[in-house]
């Protein structure tokens, strides 16, 4: 089951399915909703078991959940404190171009994503420095010329015309 956080957790019957079916599996990957009954047979047995996680639901609403973890991005410091709408500014040709670049910074402002594209520069350079491949492009982001001066895509959405208010809704 998948709480509405993205919580992935199991019931009983579907805890024993899959140990049955895959014997060696890490019980320590294991989050089950009543875990009580399993902890409890450890602790009488004296088992060198590991015990299984206990579901535990958040008492929080979906926008605070995202606010928390919009606030904790796993990168180093230079990456959050980069500048990134100065710089996307900067890799800018034109008036054409810094005119995009700054309406579409201005989206992402008001919806206080600045520190996603911090997250995208960041990833981008850790794929160039270690070689990995990425698509072109996918999906509606495509129309968003900063990810195209970040990286992430490869399509220049001024030269196709692409509308930015498809990625942004």
């Amino acid at each position: 089951m998948i709480d509405q956080y993205g919580q992935v957790y199991l019931n009983e019957a579907e805890a024993l399915r899959l140990v049955y079916s895959n014997p060696t599996i890490d019980l320590n990957t294991i989050t089950i909703d009543n875990a009580s009954k399993f902890n409890k047979a450890v602790e009488e047995l004296y088992s060198n078991v590991p015990k299984l996680k206990q579901y535990v639901p958040m008492n929080t609403s979906i926008e605070e959940f995202d606010r928390n973890n919009q606030s904790n991005w796993f990168m180093p410091k230079e990456y959050i404190d980069f500048d990134i709408a100065k710089w996307v500014l900067e890799q800018c040709d034109g008036d054409t171009e810094l005119q995009r670049a700054g309406d579409e910074l201005m989206a992402f402002q008001k919806r206080n994503l600045l520190p996603l594209l911090n997250f995208m520069y960041y990833l981008v350079e850790t794929m160039r420095e270690n070689n990995i491949v990425w698509g072109v492009g996918r999906g509606s982001s495509v129309s968003s010329f900063v990810l195209y001066k970040i990286g992430i895509n490869r399509i220049n959405p001024i030269y196709y015309s692409l509308d930015f208010s498809e990625f942004l809704r």
